[in-house]
């Protein structure tokens, strides 16, 4: 699919790289910064697409435009071509090698972690286990609290031990996420975590078409929303 950011909203992006602790090779990463950016969160990929899927894309353009700005990065099995995700603690390692780049290029603007199913959940792992002094908040976009077909809530349970801020998108339709466990899991991390519902939506926040929605509205609606939440619970 290709998705096209706000017409004139289009950043230039930054390559760079990082070298993760373990990993046999450096991997790839792209800075979106627009100029005054207020946040810079650093968007972790899915586990079956890499930083360049047109939807972390897309999302990078549209924060962009409202002046948050992101940093993508590949993880080391993606890097390599691999389709198996390396193990938790590699995954985890990656994430800090992000967030430690992040800290660096753009010294003083507030640092939040999180991104896309997999890579969302590996940053929370790391706050839970390992928290990057740096990170103000975690951002999900569609935290795959269980395998589709299998509906569990054990993979939450590492967010009691988080202690910043946290906001979930995450669809009606996500068969990673049943909302009958979401809500409870929600309900129990008290006042750090929000929840944003997109109606209709899938894993991937995509819509029927019966709906009569756009992928320019749904990604709008969470760009939105991520910007707002920023607002009140990291520069509040």
């Amino acid at each position: 699919m290709g998705f096209l950011p706000r017409s004139g909203t289009t950043q230039a992006h930054r390559g760079l790289r990082l070298h993760v602790s373990g990993a046999a090779d450096a991997v790839g990463a792209r800075l979106v910064a627009p100029p005054g950016a207020r946040v810079l969160y650093a968007l972790a990929h899915g586990a079956g697409a890499g930083m360049d899927h047109p939807f972390l894309e897309d999302m990078s353009q549209r924060l962009a435009a409202r002046a948050i700005a992101t940093l993508r990065f590949q993880f080391p099995y993606m890097q390599a071509g691999r389709k198996r995700p390396d193990r938790p603690p590699l995954l985890m390692a990656t994430v800090r090698a992000a967030l430690d780049e992040a800290a660096r290029v753009l010294p003083g603007v507030p640092l939040v972690a999180g991104g896309k199913s997999m890579g969302g959940r590996m940053s929370s792992r790391l706050m839970a286990e390992a928290p990057h002094p740096d990170v103000r908040g975690l951002v999900f976009l569609g935290f795959p609290l269980h395998p589709a077909g299998t509906p569990a809530s054990e993979r939450a349970e590492h967010l009691a031990a988080v202690s910043v801020p946290m906001l979930f998108l995450q669809g009606t339709r996500d068969a990673l996420a049943d909302l009958a466990l979401m809500h409870p899991v929600i309900a129990s991390l008290g006042a750090r975590a929000t929840m944003h519902v997109v109606d209709g939506g899938d894993h991937s926040f995509e819509v029927l078409k019966r709906t009569g929605r756009t992928a320019d509205e749904i990604h709008d609606e969470l760009a939105d929303t991520i910007a707002a939440w920023l607002d009140a619970h990291v520069l509040a």
